[in-house]
């Protein structure tokens, strides 16, 4: 672990550098055979040629969208974790990605909605309705919020929303087409210009709670004693669930939905730089874009020359990362 200040921001400085690192290597590797001297050509001396076009409009912003879309992942699902004291939280795990896809799809099917803002506006209504559902579900009962209640209504709303939308891609194989390697989470394809409309609510999202991250600190010493210490625990919560589900929706705007990176992060951050959350939310950012950035590079070449969704990727390293954490939660 991390101990000291110098320590921990040196380690921000090495993942800046390894992110850098991925993202070069996101434009040299994949079906098409190129090397690092033409990634470097094609921004020193580009040319029209195949290989430089395929490194500047493919690779490029194939990367870029990884890498924002694994920070807003990354720093939500640990905003999540700390709100709800729950290990298992995350924008998958509490619907919010159900939410968001469920609503894009009314928009395509019914609305026959195309333009980027319409889709990142869906997301944005869907992914706050799904989760003020869960919220609300598991606020009843004598016992009030626990970790328990919120993954198990979470799980139905997820089911509900998940529901819906194959129901209406059923009915209509137009949609169907449009949107099911979107909804299969995937970063390829993607224009720059949906990372241009959704980076403004990114870039204000993350500084706010970078710059209150030290008020999450409090919700880990529980409610009872820091509302006894003269905390509105209502209202930080309100606040940080507010900005993690705007970067929930951002990610899935652009990306669709990619689950379990907002599980894996914070838990592996945790066990590196302990639980201050003025740490924590930007190892997490860091971890999520290196995560996100490898899936997507490992993905091109496991059913070459077919890609896997990188969505795909990193159910299968998830799902038994949820699993451990599930046990090791549960003493089982």
């Amino acid at each position: 672990m991390l101990h000291t200040t110098f320590a921990r921001s040196t380690g921000l400085v090495v993942g800046i550098i390894v992110i850098f690192a991925c993202m070069c290597a996101s434009l040299v590797y994949g079906y098409t055979n190129t090397t690092w001297m033409d990634a470097y050509q094609s921004f020193v001396a580009t040319n029209d040629s195949n290989i430089h076009i395929i490194i500047q409009q493919v690779r490029l912003p194939r990367a870029i969208v990884a890498a924002l879309v694994g920070i807003c992942l990354g720093v939500s699902g640990a905003i999540l974790q700390s709100i709800t004291r729950n290990p298992l939280s995350s924008p998958g795990i509490l619907g919010v990605n159900a939410g968001a896809s469920f609503f894009v799809v009314v928009g395509v099917v019914f609305f026959s909605v195309q333009s980027l803002q319409s889709f990142m506006m869906l997301s944005f209504v869907g992914a706050f309705i799904a989760f003020a559902f869960v919220y609300l579900l598991s606020s009843f009962g004598r016992e009030g919020l626990t970790p328990l209640k919120l993954t198990l209504a979470g799980a139905a709303i997820s089911a509900l929303f998940s529901s819906f939308t194959q129901g209406m891609l059923v009915l209509n194989e137009t949609a169907l087409d449009q949107v099911l390697f979107w909804l299969a989470g995937s970063v390829a394809n993607r224009p720059i210009e949906m990372v241009l409309i959704v980076l403004p609510y990114v870039i204000v999202a993350l500084i706010l709670v970078f710059i209150r991250a030290k008020e999450l600190n409090v919700l880990s010493i529980g409610d009872d004693v820091a509302t006894g210490l003269g905390q509105k625990t209502g209202w930080i919560k309100f606040f940080f669930g507010l900005f993690a589900v705007v970067l929930a929706a951002a990610s899935v705007a652009v990306a669709g939905p990619i689950g379990f990176v907002g599980i894996i992060i914070p838990h592996l951050v945790r066990s590196l730089v302990g639980i201050d959350h003025r740490w924590v939310l930007p190892y997490s950012a860091i971890g999520g874009a290196i995560l996100l950035l490898l899936a997507d590079i490992i993905g091109r070449y496991v059913l070459m020359p077919q890609e896997l969704p990188v969505g795909v990727m990193t159910a299968l390293i998830g799902v038994p990362f949820f699993i451990y954490v599930a046990r090791r939660k549960l003493g089982v």
